[in-house]
C-alpha cells in the first residue's frame, strides 16, 4: 500500500509538471509568432494593427482552440455545495480515491455560479492565471521601464499639465464613469436583469476607478516610430504613466471604501478615510521607490562599482526590484514605488554608471518591458475563452462604453482649457482631440479587473473591461496614423531640435 501510494504521488508530480511545460510552451509560440509579426509589420511599414493588437489576436486564437479543441478531464459531474461563510481554509486539498488524486483549491468563496459546463477541463483552469503573477512580476518592469526612459527635459517642462492630467482627470474619470454605470446598473436592475445581485454605487465607483487607467502603449509605440511632435508625445506619456499609478491607488482606496448601514449612501467618516488611505500609500510609496533610488546612486558614486559592470548593473536591478517588494511588504502600492524609483533612478543613478552599465541597464528593462507586455496582451486574448465564469450583459458593456469616451471628454477638455489660461505655450485643438483619441485601456486595467472576480458584479466588470481594452486597442490604436494626417500633427520631429527652437522662441518672446 506504502509503494502504490509512493507511485501515485509520483505520477501526480510528473503530471503537474508536464502540464506546467505546456502551459509555457503555449506562451512561448505565442511570442514567437508576436515577434515575428512585429518584424513582418516593421518590415512592410504596415501600421493598421500594432504589435500589440496582434498578440491580442494571437491569444484569442489559441484561447479558441484550448477552449473547445482540448478534452476534459474525468471528473465531469459531482455535487456542489455553497459554502457562503467559508472565510479561510487551506489553499490546496488533495484527496486520494482509490489510485486517483483530485485536487481541490480555496478560491475566495465556493458557490453554485462559479460552475459551468468547462468546470472538468483541466487545461482551461491551469491556463487562468494568478492575478499575483501580473502584480509582482509582469507589470513592475513595465512601470520601471517607463519612469527609467523619461525625457527628463521635456516631461518636467510639462509636469504641471501632465500632474493635473494624471491626478486631476482621472478622478474626474473614475466620477464621470460610476455616475454613468450606476445610471445604467439601475435601469437594469429596474428591468428585472440583476434579481439577487448586490450591486452598489462603490461597485460603480470601483469599476471608474480600475477604467481610468489608460494605456496607450500602442499610440505611443507608433509617436516613437513617426516621431511625433514632442509636446504631445510628452503629455500623453507622462499622463499615462503618473494615471496607472493613481488609478491603482485609488482602486484600492475605493476597495476599502464601506460606508456601516447603507452602502449606497455617502459615508463622510469612511471617504475622509479613503482619501486618506490614498494620499498616504501614495506618499509612502513615492517615498520607499526615490529612497531606494537614493541608495543606488549613492553606492555607485561612492565605490568602485563602475569596475565591475556586471556586479554593478546586477545591484542596480536588485535595488530597483527591492523598492517594489518593500513597499508591497508594507502595505504600500509597490507600483507606484517602482514608476518613482525608475524616475529617480534614471534622474542620478545613470550618471554614475559605467558606459557599459548604462547600456545593459537600458537594452535590460527595454527587453523586459517588451516581453512582459506581449505577455500581457496575449493573455488578454487567451482570456476571453479560458476564464470561466465570463458575465456578457448588452446593456452594462454599451454603458460602459458610453461612459468611458464621456469620462475622457470630461478630462481632456475642461482640464485643457484651464491649463491654457497659465501656459505659455498652449495646448492646440488637435493635440486635445488626439488626446482624446488616444485614451486606450490595456495592461493595468486588465490586471485591476483580474484581481477581484470573486462576485458577479466583478465577473461582469472584468467581461466588459476586456471588450472595452480589445476595442480601444484594435479600433484606435489601428486608427492612430490617419488620425495624425487628419489633425495635421507635425511629425519627424528632432527632440533637441524642438525643445532648443521653443527655448530660442521663448527668448525672443521675453526680449520684444
Amino acid at each position: 500500500m506504502e509503494k502504490l501510494k509512493k507511485y501515485v504521488s509520483v505520477k501526480d508530480e510528473d503530471q503537474f509538471y508536464h502540464q506546467g511545460a505546456v502551459e509555457l510552451l503555449v506562451f512561448n509560440f505565442l511570442l514567437i509568432l508576436t515577434i515575428l509579426t512585429i518584424w513582418l509589420f516593421k518590415n512592410h511599414r504596415f501600421r493598421f494593427l500594432h504589435e500589440t493588437g496582434g498578440a491580442m489576436l494571437y491569444g484569442l486564437v489559441m484561447g479558441l482552440i484550448i477552449r473547445y479543441a482540448t478534452k476534459a478531464s474525468d471528473v465531469e459531474s459531482g455535487t456542489v455545495y455553497e459554502c457562503e461563510k467559508l472565510k479561510s481554509g487551506p489553499s490546496t486539498l488533495l484527496i486520494n480515491i482509490t489510485n486517483q488524486v483530485y485536487e481541490y483549491q480555496y478560491k475566495r468563496e465556493i458557490s453554485h455560479h462559479n460552475v459551468n459546463g468547462h468546470q472538468g477541463n483541466a487545461m482551461l483552469q491551469k491556463m487562468t492565471f494568478d492575478p499575483s503573477i501580473f502584480f509582482n512580476i509582469l507589470l513592475p518592469p513595465i512601470i520601471f521601464h517607463a519612469g527609467y526612459s523619461l525625457k527628463k527635459r521635456h516631461f518636467f517642462r510639462n509636469l504641471g499639465s501632465i500632474l493635473t492630467y494624471a491626478f486631476l482627470g482621472t478622478a474626474i474619470s473614475c466620477i464621470v464613469i460610476g455616475l454613468i454605470m450606476y445610471g445604467f446598473v439601475k435601469a437594469m436592475v429596474h428591468i428585472g436583469q440583476l434579481k439577487g445581485w448586490e450591486f452598489h454605487f462603490t461597485d460603480c465607483l470601483f469599476f471608474g476607478s480600475l477604467m481610468s487607467a489608460t494605456d496607450p502603449v500602442t499610440v505611443l509605440a507608433i509617436f516613437h516610430e513617426l516621431h511625433v511632435d514632442t509636446d504631445l508625445y510628452t503629455l500623453l506619456f507622462g499622463e499615462s504613466v503618473l494615471n496607472d499609478a493613481v488609478a491603482i491607488v485609488l482602486t484600492y482606496s475605493i476597495s476599502i471604501y464601506s460606508p456601516k448601514e447603507n452602502p449606497n449612501a455617502f459615508d463622510a467618516a469612511a471617504f475622509f478615510q479613503s482619501v486618506g488611505n490614498f494620499l498616504g500609500i501614495f506618499a509612502g510609496s513615492f517615498a520607499m521607490g526615490s529612497s531606494y533610488a537614493v541608495v543606488t546612486a549613492l553606492l555607485t558614486k561612492f565605490t568602485k562599482l563602475c569596475e565591475f559592470p556586471m556586479l554593478e548593473t546586477g545591484l542596480f536591478f536588485l535595488l530597483s526590484w527591492s523598492a517594489f517588494l518593500s513597499a508591497e511588504a508594507a502595505g504600500l502600492t509597490g507600483i507606484v514605488a517602482v514608476l518613482f524609483c525608475g524616475v529617480t533612478q534614471a534622474h542620478y543613478t545613470f550618471n554614475n554608471l559605467s558606459p557599459d552599465s548604462k547600456m545593459r541597464t537600458k537594452q535590460l528593462f527595454e527587453f523586459m518591458n517588451f516581453l512582459a507586455e506581449n505577455v500581457i496582451f496575449c493573455y488578454m486574448g487567451l482570456a476571453l475563452f479560458t476564464f470561466q465564469n465570463h458575465i456578457f450583459n448588452p446593456l452594462f458593456i454599451f454603458g460602459a462604453f458610453v461612459a468611458v469616451f464621456a469620462a475622457r471628454a470630461c478630462n481632456i477638455y475642461p482640464l485643457s482649457f484651464i491649463l491654457n489660461l497659465g501656459r505659455k505655450q498652449k495646448i492646440p485643438r488637435n493635440f486635445q482631440h488626439m488626446m482624446m483619441f488616444s485614451g486606450l485601456r490595456g495592461a493595468i486595467a486588465f490586471a485591476l479587473a483580474i484581481r477581484e472576480t470573486e462576485s458577479q458584479p466583478k465577473q461582469m466588470m472584468f467581461t466588459t473591461a476586456l471588450l472595452v481594452v480589445f476595442f480601444t486597442v484594435w479600433v484606435f490604436g489601428g486608427g492612430t496614423t490617419p488620425m495624425l494626417t487628419w489633425l495635421q500633427i507635425r511629425v519627424g520631429v528632432d527632440p533637441d531640435e524642438d525643445l532648443k527652437a521653443v527655448a530660442e522662441s521663448q527668448y525672443f518672446a521675453e526680449c520684444i
